[in-house]
């Protein structure tokens, strides 16, 4: 019974020591729910070594800036910490990880604005009880950690993620990066606010202010929602134009095809008559690169590529293709809503290969490119293939990933080097080099 009465008055009473201790087991568990919201949030899986990397030094800094560094100095570095150390392990683009991480601290910070007034209120203490009563600090943060965690399950039920950030221009990311700061910024004043007035502050004004951060956030979550439906319009306006084009140049061969169809039909027999194999070989290739440059058109379709950043980039990498008289072969068999690696990242590798094939092939007497989009599901992966005609039968498979390496007049070299860096970013993607007599071969992997 004594050691209970003990227990009780350990935990009941001021004792800096415990509530100190406290802190440590404290800092780790609040640790690991702001990653479990981003990560929620950014639907991204970390293996284990980057959570517990993540969640000890965060931890470590916590405990160093709480003991060693002056409120409110503490409060900045500890907003600032989780965004530099999740980049560094997570390494996702700082955007994405700057807006989830931020948008998981003010959640976490919202919910211990509006509990704290209430909850001393209730139970009858002052911020100073608050801070040197074990007790009393172990329920509040169990309150916040408790509905934290409900806000992460019904992000996970509701399947609430921010995949848009990958689509954002760098003007609405500034802006959005701006509006997120100012929010932490008023997160933190009123956080300050509360520590040192709480008790001078009766329960309405608490509440009013609160309902005033409220206000702030849902317009400027009303503002990122019209930026966003502006920026999807724009896209789709995009791809738009880009297959009416498309369309127009269907529908013109088409037609041409249709006017010249009894005079195609008469060489053909001409050559049947006279017994011209030779002949008709020769005139049935020259007719199969006009039917391919109209199966191009057909597969050029968004529909087919069903992507609008993918569906824009190969549309203008064509067009500039047939610009330079390049002969463009495509197959296309690849559901890009399956594609196993970042969309933005993809069409950065994929943009690099086509520009070097284009510049390699123009330089030829005989301008041909062969892209191959397909689905391996034997070996559980994703292929994309770029071929192209070249004139350099000396050229280092190797060597032209080098930074600052290139075969071309006036051009830095960082295309194929910007590519192997991405390429070692992800473990699921591997790059084959190839090349024979007469093609140049690119194949990316991409393996699920």
């Amino acid at each position: 019974m004594e050691v209970f009465n003990n227990i009780w008055l350990a935990i009941s009473t001021p004792n800096e020591l415990l509530v100190n201790i406290i802190a440590i087991p404290a800092m780790l568990l609040e640790n690991f729910l702001i990653m479990t919201l981003f990560t929620a949030i950014l639907d991204i899986k970390p293996v284990r070594s980057q959570r517990i990397i993540y969640v000890l030094l965060l931890s470590i800094i916590g405990i160093f800036t709480m003991y060693f560094i002056p409120t409110p100095f503490n409060i900045f570095i500890n907003f600032i910490a989780p965004i530099i150390i999740a980049y560094i392990i997570f390494k996702l683009s700082f955007f994405k990880i700057t807006t989830a991480i931020v948008i998981s601290l003010i959640v976490i910070n919202l919910i211990g604005i509006l509990v704290l007034n209430p909850y001393i209120t209730i139970i009858n203490i002052n911020t100073e009880d608050l801070n040197a009563i074990p007790i009393y600090r172990i329920l509040y943060i169990t309150i916040i950690y408790l509905l934290t965690f409900i806000i992460i399950l019904i992000l996970k039920r509701k399947n609430i993620k921010l995949k848009f950030l990958e689509y954002i221009d760098k003007k609405n990311k500034f802006i959005i990066i701006s509006n997120l700061c100012l929010g932490i910024l008023a997160i933190i004043i009123q956080s300050i606010t509360l520590f040192y007035y709480v008790d001078a502050l009766p329960n309405t004004i608490t509440f009013l202010s609160f309902i005033s951060l409220i206000s702030y956030y849902a317009v400027s979550i009303y503002s990122l929602t019209r930026i966003l439906k502006l920026i999807s319009t724009t896209k789709k306006l995009e791809s738009a134009e880009e297959y009416n084009k498309t369309l127009r140049i269907l529908h013109d061969n088409v037609r041409g095809f249709k006017h010249d169809f009894d005079n195609i039909v008469t060489t053909i027999g001409g050559y049947i008559r006279t017994n011209d194999m030779e002949g008709l070989k020769n005139y049935y290739v020259q007719l199969e690169d006009d039917c391919q440059r109209v199966n191009n058109l057909y597969i050029l379709n968004p529909e087919v590529v069903n992507n609008d950043g993918i569906y824009n980039l190969l549309t203008k990498k064509y067009y500039e293709a047939e610009s330079k008289d390049i002969k463009v072969n495509i197959t296309f068999l690849l559901d890009l809503s399956t594609l196993n690696m970042k969309v933005y990242e993809f069409a950065r590798i994929l943009g690099i290969l086509l520009d070097n094939a284009i510049e390699a092939s123009s330089e030829c007497e005989e301008k041909i490119i062969n892209l191959t989009f397909r689905n391996d599901p034997k070996n559980s992966r994703q292929l994309i293939i770029v071929e192209n005609t070249y004139n350099n039968p000396n050229l280092d498979t190797e060597k032209i990933f080098e930074k600052g390496v290139s075969g071309k007049e006036n051009h830095t070299g960082l295309g194929l080097w910007e590519v192997r860096k991405l390429i070692k970013k992800n473990n699921n993607i591997n790059l084959y080099t190839s090349k024979n007599s007469k093609l140049f071969s690119q194949q990316l992997e991409i393996y699920y």
